[in-house]
């Protein structure tokens, strides 16, 4: 069952006693980044540090048994880790660590944490908008953003899936498109759905529209979200001069707040590009030892990493890559896919930590 889930064994005194024998002997006061193994070899957690040495023995010095550091210490056998020539590398590695092998005790993938959010289209055959705190499990999903104001994102996202008829019910309801008729299966035509009652859902789990009309709706949202296309809120401004001139002033209030808020989205779609545009560019880092890093990050995302040159030829292949990185032109687009959205978190959390470090890009 589910609630029984297996439990690692506590490290005895003797194992942790190695463990730190091994730290002491073995490790520099250096970037890094480190993986508890359990006896079974299962990575129970990941971490990283700009003071490897530092940072592990502080592991050991836990006061009390209930302590964080004491707790992750003591489920494991052993302590694996790895120099990187920076601290950024190693937060870079850790992240990718993390994603790797998804550990029981890193609770969160070292987001940013700042009240970002972000809107979640999910995949399959009928798509629906929702707004998460990050990625999860989704690989088909396609994010956007991140935004600040998770409620307000909230508010706008039900407006949008109520201009468009876009469904809100479970993953797992199953759909019926009036194009994908089931031999031998015969399913209810009146749902409860109160917003298909009141004709904010197309109704695709009763087949009451096509498969085509639905994706026609999805890609209306897709356009509103990448910001090419007004269509749901010259949709919202059409029914509000309607109600209008209909003198159901009340209504038409109502449809007013509407349109605000899908319009302080657009806004807010606005300066995401923009803020994701700005972190476009060769990041050079300077490494432990004189390993100096390039990082060529577009829209937020590292595409390529290189050792800095030190001769010509080396230069060649960094503008060389260059070229390749950035030389295609870029779609202006917020979605995001699943696999990047917490590296764009990281990159942004660092640069807003250490705005500093700007000073050692170049625009590309």
């Amino acid at each position: 069952m589910p609630t029984l889930k297996r439990r690692a064994a506590v490290t005895d005194a003797a194992t942790l006693a190695a463990m730190l024998a091994t730290v002491k002997s073995g490790t520099e006061d250096r970037p890094g980044v480190y993986r508890m193994i359990a006896e079974d070899g299962e990575v129970v957690y990941v971490g990283k540090s700009k003071r490897l040495r530092s940072r592990l023995l502080s592991y050991f010095r836990a006061e009390y048994p209930g302590e964080k550091g004491a707790r992750i210490v003591r489920q494991a056998v052993r302590i694996e880790w790895d120099y990187l020539p920076s601290e950024f590398a190693a937060l870079l590695e850790e992240l990718r660590l993390i994603k790797r092998h998804r550990p029981r005790l890193n609770v969160a993938m070292k987001r940013d944490g700042r009240n970002y959010c972000f809107i979640k289209l999910t995949g399959g055959i009928a798509p629906k908008l929702s707004v998460v705190r990050g990625p999860g499990q989704d690989d088909n999903a396609i994010y956007y953003g991140p935004f600040l104001g998770a409620i307000g994102v909230a508010e706008a996202m039900r407006e949008l899936s109520d201009v468009l008829g876009l469904r809100d019910c479970s993953a797992d309801q199953r759909m019926h498109f009036a194009d994908q008729p089931e031999l031998f299966v015969e399913f209810h035509r009146t749902p409860g759905c109160i917003r298909f009652e009141v004709n904010k859902c197309l109704g695709p789990c009763v087949g009451r529209c096509t498969v085509h009309q639905y994706s026609d709706r999805v890609a209306m949202a897709r356009g509103f979200l990448d910001g090419a296309s007004d269509a749901p809120l010259e949709h919202l401004e059409r029914e509000m001069q309607a109600a209008s001139d209909r003198l159901e002033f009340e209504r038409a209030g109502t449809l007013r707040d509407k349109l605000r808020r899908l319009e302080g989205l657009r806004e807010q779609f606005g300066r995401l590009r923009f803020a994701v545009e700005t972190l476009s560019f060769a990041y050079t880092v300077p490494g432990h030892a004189g390993e100096d890093r390039v990082y060529l990050i577009r829209r937020g995302r590292v595409r390529r990493e290189l050792t800095a040159p030190r001769t010509g030829d080396d230069a060649a292949v960094l503008m060389e890559a260059i070229q390749d990185v950035f030389g295609a032109p870029d779609a202006k687009s917020t979605e995001i896919p699943a696999h990047e959205v917490d590296e764009l978190l990281l990159l942004s959390s660092w640069f807003r930590r250490f705005p500093a470090e700007l000073e050692r890009t170049t625009a590309a």
